[in-house]
């Protein structure tokens, strides 16, 4: 689609510069006369003078997300009709690829589609969960709660995304200064001494050789050391890549030391906001299932959700097939079976999700505490074990300088 630059006036006479992409200039000034705005001049974009945009994929962000629909209630609260909602939000919208697929979703609206439509038709843009929500609200007539409940899904998503972030970042950034600091005295620091110890003609202590040959050796082939890194990088992911290979390793991450609770607890508050919230709009559970079976990044509970979803199609309650996977805590299936014999799995659903974002920040703040001094001494024993093969031919030269 063609993009446009264009100069407009608004009420108060006050310029305004922008672009837009549509079919055509009229579609440009229709779209500026319908948002208040007096279109002054209106140029197509040539291959130099078109707007770039820099942003990898079409990724958006939990947190823009959450925006676009509080913004959306806000504004269709106030009684502003649909198609004058979503020309607002291609103007506040400061995320490039959403405000793009926002003016893509007017454009299909206008042309008398739903927006759940209109939105699918962007699905890159916005998750299915979200399509499958705005469907619902408008089969229900009660869009708004829809986007209320999938602002406060993003919020809570976005949280969770940053607090597991920060457990996982932490740790890599202080490994990777203990490497960089091994590498430092390695290749700069260590052959210093073995120029100093060479000309002195001093004995070396074992110790003190096999630290300046690998100096020595890290040096000339540190080309190796990279492609090494780089194969377990590409092996690792080939793996994942795998059926087998993601088997094994999700089944590992879940039982690593301080990272598999983490693992754990973040399935299980997903599992139980996105159905809840699911649920509340009247979607059925099988289709919820199906939807969570997507998020959830480990393939051992994406295969429990699915198979979940098998067994609720003959009948069975959820409780059941979720406590016979084995990886579910008996939290999650006893609060799931007292919701579905009291019939409010909604709300039990959403009080379980409380209690999991709160214990993934729990144990997030533990395995920081955990890992910091363990990385720290880990940083000392290094360190330390390489200035002790410095220090030894000095204490070698002082015991003959003794002897004389």
């Amino acid at each position: 689609m063609p993009g446009f630059s264009y100069t407009a006036v608004d009420k108060k006479g006050k310029e305004k510069r922008g672009s837009m992409e549509a079919e055509t200039r009229e579609k440009v000034a229709e779209s500026l006369k319908n948002n208040g705005l007096v279109p002054v001049s209106i140029t197509e974009q040539g291959f130099l003078n078109k707007d770039l945009d820099f942003s990898i994929g079409k990724r958006v962000k939990s947190r823009d997300l959450s925006v676009f629909c509080r913004q959306f209630v806000s504004i269709t609260q106030a009684g502003i009709p649909m198609k004058e909602a979503l020309q607002l939000l291609v103007q506040q919208t400061e995320n490039k690829v959403l405000k793009k697929s926002i003016s893509e979703v007017l454009l299909s609206v206008e042309k008398g589609n739903t927006l759940a439509d209109a939105m699918r038709g962007e699905g890159e843009t916005f998750p299915p969960m979200l399509i499958n929500m705005v469907e619902a609200g408008e089969s229900s007539g009660n869009l708004e709660m829809a986007f209320s409940r999938m602002a406060v899904q993003f919020e809570k998503e976005a949280k969770l995304k940053a607090t597991i972030r920060k457990a996982t970042i932490y740790p890599i950034f202080l490994l990777i200064a203990v490497i960089g600091v091994v590498l430092v005295m390695l290749l700069f620091v260590i052959p210093i001494f073995i120029d100093m110890f060479a000309d002195l003609d001093v004995e070396m202590p074992a110790f003190t050789m096999a630290v300046m040959n690998a100096s020595k050796w890290t040096g000339t082939h540190w080309y190796v050391l990279l492609a090494i890194l780089i194969a377990v990088i590409l092996l690792y992911r080939f793996l994942y890549n795998t059926t087998e290979g993601r088997l094994k390793i999700d089944a590992i991450k879940m039982k690593m030391p301080l990272f598999g609770k983490l693992t754990v607890k973040t399935a299980c508050a997903q599992f139980a906001r996105t159905t809840g919230t699911l649920l509340s709009t009247g979607i059925p559970m099988i289709q919820c299932l199906e939807t969570v079976s997507k998020i959830v990044r480990n393939i051992h509970y994406t295969n429990a959700l699915l198979k979940a979803r098998d067994e609720v199609m003959k009948g069975i309650p959820l409780s059941e097939p979720l406590e016979a996977s084995g990886i579910f805590p008996p939290m999650v299936y006893h609060m799931t079976g007292i919701g579905e014999e009291t019939g409010n799995l909604e709300d039990m659903l959403e009080k379980l999700a409380d209690y999991y974002d709160e214990e993934v920040e729990i144990t997030t703040q533990s395995v920081l505490a955990a890992m910091e001094p363990l990385i720290i001494i880990f940083m000392a024993l290094i360190v330390g074990a390489l200035v002790i093969a410095v220090i030894l031919p000095i204490g070698t030269m002082y015991e003959g300088l003794d002897k004389l």
